[in-house]
Protein backbone atom coordinates (compact mmCIF):
# COMPACT_ATOMS: atom_id res chain seq x y z
CA UNK A 1 0.00 0.00 0.00
CA UNK A 2 1.45 3.35 -1.09
CA UNK A 3 1.48 6.11 1.52
CA UNK A 4 -0.12 9.54 1.39
CA UNK A 5 1.55 12.32 3.36
CA UNK A 6 -0.46 15.56 3.56
CA UNK A 7 0.77 19.04 4.47
CA UNK A 8 -1.54 21.66 5.99
CA UNK A 9 -0.72 25.09 7.43
CA UNK A 10 -1.23 25.14 11.19
CA UNK A 11 -3.53 27.88 12.44
CA UNK A 12 -5.07 28.82 9.11
CA UNK A 13 -7.76 29.86 9.14
CA UNK A 14 -7.78 29.05 12.87
CA UNK A 15 -6.49 26.56 15.41
CA UNK A 16 -9.70 24.59 15.95
CA UNK A 17 -10.19 24.28 12.20
CA UNK A 18 -6.69 22.79 11.84
CA UNK A 19 -7.57 20.13 14.40
CA UNK A 20 -10.87 19.27 12.70
CA UNK A 21 -9.21 19.14 9.27
CA UNK A 22 -6.30 17.03 10.49
CA UNK A 23 -8.59 14.44 12.05
CA UNK A 24 -10.79 14.37 8.94
CA UNK A 25 -7.76 13.80 6.71
CA UNK A 26 -6.66 10.95 8.95
CA UNK A 27 -10.03 9.32 8.33
CA UNK A 28 -9.81 9.94 4.57
CA UNK A 29 -6.67 8.04 3.64
CA UNK A 30 -3.85 10.27 4.89
CA UNK A 31 -1.20 8.09 6.50
CA UNK A 32 1.04 10.87 7.81
CA UNK A 33 0.20 14.52 8.44
CA UNK A 34 2.65 17.40 8.16
CA UNK A 35 1.65 20.27 10.41
CA UNK A 36 3.25 23.27 8.75
CA UNK A 37 4.76 25.86 11.08
CA UNK A 38 3.97 29.32 9.66
CA UNK A 39 7.12 31.27 8.87
CA UNK A 40 7.70 34.65 7.25
CA UNK A 41 10.18 33.42 4.63
CA UNK A 42 9.34 29.82 3.60
CA UNK A 43 12.05 29.54 0.95
CA UNK A 44 11.20 26.04 -0.26
CA UNK A 45 7.48 26.70 -0.62
CA UNK A 46 5.54 28.07 -3.54
CA UNK A 47 3.12 31.02 -3.54
CA UNK A 48 0.11 29.13 -2.17
CA UNK A 49 1.82 27.84 0.95
CA UNK A 50 3.66 31.14 1.36
CA UNK A 51 0.33 32.96 1.27
CA UNK A 52 -1.21 30.62 3.84
CA UNK A 53 1.87 31.04 6.06
CA UNK A 54 1.51 34.81 5.99
CA UNK A 55 -2.24 34.69 6.64
CA UNK A 56 -1.69 32.46 9.66
CA UNK A 57 0.96 34.84 11.01
CA UNK A 58 -1.32 37.82 10.39
CA UNK A 59 -4.02 36.03 12.39
CA UNK A 60 -1.64 35.74 15.35
CA UNK A 61 -0.13 32.26 15.03
CA UNK A 62 2.15 31.37 17.93
CA UNK A 63 4.32 28.28 18.39
CA UNK A 64 2.15 27.36 21.37
CA UNK A 65 -0.73 26.91 18.91
CA UNK A 66 1.28 24.21 17.12
CA UNK A 67 1.73 22.40 20.42
CA UNK A 68 -2.00 22.60 21.19
CA UNK A 69 -2.96 21.28 17.76
CA UNK A 70 -0.35 18.54 17.97
CA UNK A 71 -1.60 17.31 21.33
CA UNK A 72 -5.08 16.93 19.87
CA UNK A 73 -3.98 15.31 16.61
CA UNK A 74 -0.84 13.23 17.19
CA UNK A 75 -2.56 10.52 19.30
CA UNK A 76 -4.88 9.80 16.36
CA UNK A 77 -2.85 10.58 13.20
CA UNK A 78 0.86 10.00 12.58
CA UNK A 79 2.12 13.59 12.76
CA UNK A 80 5.24 15.48 11.67
CA UNK A 81 6.22 19.11 12.08
CA UNK A 82 7.30 20.83 8.91
CA UNK A 83 9.01 24.16 9.35
CA UNK A 84 12.15 26.24 8.98
CA UNK A 85 15.07 25.95 11.34
CA UNK A 86 14.69 29.32 13.02
CA UNK A 87 11.18 28.43 14.22
CA UNK A 88 12.51 25.38 16.04
CA UNK A 89 15.83 26.90 17.14
CA UNK A 90 14.00 29.69 18.97
CA UNK A 91 12.25 27.07 21.11
CA UNK A 92 15.59 25.52 22.24
CA UNK A 93 15.98 22.20 20.45
CA UNK A 94 17.29 20.50 23.60
CA UNK A 95 13.86 21.05 25.16
CA UNK A 96 11.75 20.92 22.00
CA UNK A 97 12.76 17.50 20.67
CA UNK A 98 11.99 15.69 23.96
CA UNK A 99 8.68 17.59 24.05
CA UNK A 100 7.92 16.50 20.49
CA UNK A 101 8.44 12.90 21.55
CA UNK A 102 6.25 13.38 24.59
CA UNK A 103 3.43 14.79 22.45
CA UNK A 104 3.76 11.96 19.93
CA UNK A 105 5.39 13.78 17.01
CA UNK A 106 7.22 11.18 14.92
CA UNK A 107 9.53 13.50 13.00
CA UNK A 108 10.50 16.95 11.79
CA UNK A 109 10.92 18.18 8.22
CA UNK A 110 13.32 21.12 8.09
CA UNK A 111 14.04 22.01 4.44
CA UNK A 112 16.59 24.75 5.11
CA UNK A 113 18.96 22.55 7.12
CA UNK A 114 21.57 20.80 4.94
CA UNK A 115 22.35 17.15 5.66
CA UNK A 116 25.73 18.00 7.21
CA UNK A 117 24.23 20.51 9.63
CA UNK A 118 21.44 18.11 10.50
CA UNK A 119 24.06 15.59 11.62
CA UNK A 120 24.96 17.95 14.46
CA UNK A 121 21.58 17.16 16.00
CA UNK A 122 21.47 13.44 15.19
CA UNK A 123 22.13 12.29 18.75
CA UNK A 124 19.37 14.53 20.09
CA UNK A 125 16.83 13.26 17.56
CA UNK A 126 17.82 9.61 17.95
CA UNK A 127 17.73 9.73 21.74
CA UNK A 128 14.12 10.90 21.59
CA UNK A 129 12.98 8.60 18.75
CA UNK A 130 12.10 11.59 16.57
CA UNK A 131 13.12 11.43 12.90
CA UNK A 132 14.90 14.30 11.18
CA UNK A 133 13.60 13.65 7.66
CA UNK A 134 16.30 13.41 4.98
CA UNK A 135 15.97 15.09 1.58
CA UNK A 136 17.23 13.85 -1.77
CA UNK A 137 17.05 16.02 -4.91
CA UNK A 138 17.55 15.39 -8.66
CA UNK A 139 20.78 17.41 -8.47
CA UNK A 140 22.37 14.90 -6.06
CA UNK A 141 25.07 12.51 -7.24
CA UNK A 142 24.91 8.80 -6.43
CA UNK A 143 27.68 9.33 -3.88
CA UNK A 144 25.71 12.11 -2.23
CA UNK A 145 22.53 10.04 -2.19
CA UNK A 146 24.37 7.15 -0.53
CA UNK A 147 25.66 9.50 2.18
CA UNK A 148 22.26 11.10 2.85
CA UNK A 149 20.10 7.97 2.92
CA UNK A 150 22.41 5.61 4.79
CA UNK A 151 21.07 6.67 8.18
CA UNK A 152 17.68 8.07 7.14
CA UNK A 153 14.77 7.47 9.53
CA UNK A 154 11.02 7.10 8.92
CA UNK A 155 11.08 8.08 5.23
CA UNK A 156 13.17 9.90 2.66
CA UNK A 157 11.75 13.04 1.07
CA UNK A 158 12.44 12.78 -2.66
CA UNK A 159 12.15 16.25 -4.16
CA UNK A 160 10.41 15.78 -7.52
CA UNK A 161 12.29 18.65 -9.18
CA UNK A 162 14.62 21.50 -8.39
CA UNK A 163 12.59 24.54 -7.40
CA UNK A 164 9.76 25.34 -5.01
CA UNK A 165 6.62 23.44 -4.07
CA UNK A 166 3.53 23.69 -6.21
CA UNK A 167 5.17 24.72 -9.47
CA UNK A 168 4.20 21.53 -11.28
CA UNK A 169 7.60 20.94 -12.88
CA UNK A 170 8.67 17.41 -13.74
CA UNK A 171 11.87 15.36 -13.75
CA UNK A 172 12.65 11.69 -14.46
CA UNK A 173 13.04 10.40 -10.92
CA UNK A 174 13.63 6.71 -11.69
CA UNK A 175 17.46 6.85 -11.69
CA UNK A 176 17.44 8.65 -8.33
CA UNK A 177 14.88 6.27 -6.84
CA UNK A 178 17.03 3.34 -7.96
CA UNK A 179 20.08 4.88 -6.30
CA UNK A 180 18.14 5.37 -3.08
CA UNK A 181 16.78 1.82 -3.05
CA UNK A 182 20.31 0.54 -3.67
CA UNK A 183 21.53 1.94 -0.36
CA UNK A 184 18.55 1.80 2.01
CA UNK A 185 15.28 0.08 2.81
CA UNK A 186 13.85 3.29 4.26
CA UNK A 187 10.63 4.24 2.40
CA UNK A 188 10.84 7.01 -0.18
CA UNK A 189 8.04 9.53 -0.61
CA UNK A 190 7.96 11.95 -3.55
CA UNK A 191 6.98 15.57 -2.93
CA UNK A 192 6.73 18.86 -4.87
CA UNK A 193 4.07 19.23 -7.56
CA UNK A 194 1.96 16.24 -6.48
CA UNK A 195 -1.80 16.56 -6.93
CA UNK A 196 -4.73 14.43 -8.05
CA UNK A 197 -3.59 14.60 -11.69
CA UNK A 198 0.11 13.87 -11.13
CA UNK A 199 0.07 11.50 -8.14
CA UNK A 200 -0.18 8.25 -10.13
CA UNK A 201 2.85 9.16 -12.24
CA UNK A 202 4.90 10.61 -9.37
CA UNK A 203 4.52 7.52 -7.16
CA UNK A 204 6.10 5.15 -9.70
CA UNK A 205 9.08 3.48 -8.08
CA UNK A 206 8.38 5.25 -4.77
CA UNK A 207 6.59 4.24 -1.58
CA UNK A 208 4.29 7.23 -1.40
CA UNK A 209 3.65 10.87 -2.20
CA UNK A 210 3.67 14.12 -0.26
CA UNK A 211 0.90 16.60 -1.10
CA UNK A 212 0.82 20.18 0.15
CA UNK A 213 -0.17 22.94 -2.26
CA UNK A 214 -3.22 21.02 -3.52
CA UNK A 215 -4.67 21.00 0.01
CA UNK A 216 -3.63 24.55 0.84
CA UNK A 217 -5.24 25.83 -2.36
CA UNK A 218 -8.59 24.65 -0.96
CA UNK A 219 -7.90 26.28 2.41
CA UNK A 220 -7.32 29.63 0.69
CA UNK A 221 -10.72 29.68 -1.03
CA UNK A 222 -12.52 32.36 0.95
CA UNK A 223 -15.87 31.54 -0.67
CA UNK A 224 -15.94 28.11 1.01
CA UNK A 225 -17.27 27.48 4.49
CA UNK A 226 -15.09 25.60 6.98
CA UNK A 227 -17.17 22.47 6.41
CA UNK A 228 -16.80 22.77 2.64
CA UNK A 229 -13.04 23.15 2.98
CA UNK A 230 -12.81 20.04 5.13
CA UNK A 231 -15.11 18.09 2.81
CA UNK A 232 -13.12 19.05 -0.29
CA UNK A 233 -9.76 18.29 1.34
CA UNK A 234 -11.08 14.94 2.53
CA UNK A 235 -12.33 14.07 -0.95
CA UNK A 236 -8.98 15.09 -2.45
CA UNK A 237 -7.21 12.80 0.01
CA UNK A 238 -9.46 9.88 -0.93
CA UNK A 239 -8.91 10.50 -4.65
CA UNK A 240 -5.13 10.70 -4.36
CA UNK A 241 -4.95 7.66 -2.07
CA UNK A 242 -6.96 5.71 -4.66
CA UNK A 243 -4.83 6.98 -7.55
CA UNK A 244 -1.51 5.98 -6.04
CA UNK A 245 -2.78 2.51 -5.19
CA UNK A 246 -4.59 1.71 -8.45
Amino acid sequence: MKNLVAYITTGYPEKSFTIDLALALGESGVDTLELGVPFSDPVADGPLIEKANQKALDLGFKFSHLLEVSRAVAPKVDTLWMGYFNSFFQQDLRKLIPLAHEIGISGLIIPDVPHEEGQLYKTLFDANSVANISFVAPTDSEERIKEVVSQAKKFIYMVAYTGITGSGASEDLQPYLEFIKKYTDTPVNVGFGVNAKTAKEKVKGADGVIVGSAFVEILLRDELSYKEKIDQCSELARVIKSEINS
